[in-house]
């Protein structure tokens, strides 16, 4: 990731709505099949194959080494799991984040789901997360700073809700990088920051921790785990700042119209 931000033209921003809408269906073709008893592995080939039929390429796989479609990071896992082996059980929560790639642009977005009958201290945390990253969005207007973003997502979450929010791991830019400047804090100060421009395009993402804020990476070289144990919370948008209000660029409708009708995952 440069320290040069790109700002993007009315075409560009649309050709990463398009990927943006990819993932989403992506997303939500996990909302459909995600129960109890299926590998991780199995909504990763199915991710897949819901990109690639769209004419598009998995966005992380490959990039740096990662080897799969999702990042798929169950219950103290933070992000960038790796789908394999592990199978899903009543209890667990799930974030999956996808990324597609086509025409030369990438979007991306990810959710947390809850599988099955899972505890109100975690439910709360997943309400809250998701809370978190509207009241981010509503702060991404021309004119504000990176800070409002921060603040707005941390005053929510650590100040109110006494939460944890990850400090290593940020959101960032997008567009013919999958990451690009400028990084988006989860946490920060009002009027701090860099000011925020029209057709600038962005990724916030949450990531929230029930107990403390310390991570750790395991030997795999991608897995970001809470190092006290407690889950963590995970969702993203892909957006573009405008001077009004900011355009969300993926969507998560179509995913929580298929959580509602999926009797394995718990509607927050």
């Amino acid at each position: 990731m440069g320290n040069r931000i790109k700002y993007k033209s009315e075409e560009e921003v649309e050709i990463i709505r398009k990927n943006c809408l990819i993932v989403s269906q992506a997303l939500a073709r996990v909302a459909e099949i995600l129960k109890p008893g299926m590998t991780s592995r199995k909504i990763d080939e199915a991710a897949e194959e819901v990109v690639q039929d769209l004419g598009a390429k998995p966005g992380f796989k490959g990039l740096g080494g990662f080897p799969a479609t999702l990042c798929v990071s169950y219950n103290d896992i933070v992000v960038h799991g790796i789908p394999g082996d592990y199978v899903f059980q009543e209890g667990d929560i799930v974030s999956v984040d996808c990324g597609s790639f086509s025409e030369g642009y990438y979007g991306d977005a990810a959710y947390t789901f809850a599988i099955g009958e899972v505890d109100e201290p975690i439910m709360k945390l997943l309400r809250i997360t998701r809370e978190s990253l509207y009241k981010g969005i509503e702060k991404a207007i021309a004119g504000n700073r990176l800070g409002d973003i921060g603040d707005a997502i941390q005053d929510l979450t650590e100040k109110k809700h006494k939460y944890s929010i990850v400090r290593d791991l940020v959101g960032h830019g997008v567009g013919q990088e999958l990451h690009e400047a400028p990084q988006v804090p989860n946490y920060g100060k009002r009027g701090r920051g860099r000011k925020l421009k029209d057709g600038l395009v962005i990724a916030i993402e949450p990531m929230v921790n029930l107990g403390r804020k310390e991570i750790y990476q395991e030997d795999d070289g991608w897995t970001i785990r809470t190092r006290d144990g407690a889950p963590s919370a995970h969702f993203e948008h892909t957006i573009v700042v405008r001077r009004r209000e900011s355009d969300i660029l993926s969507s998560h409708d179509k995913l929580e119209e298929n959580m509602k009708k999926n009797a394995n995952l718990l509607d927050f």
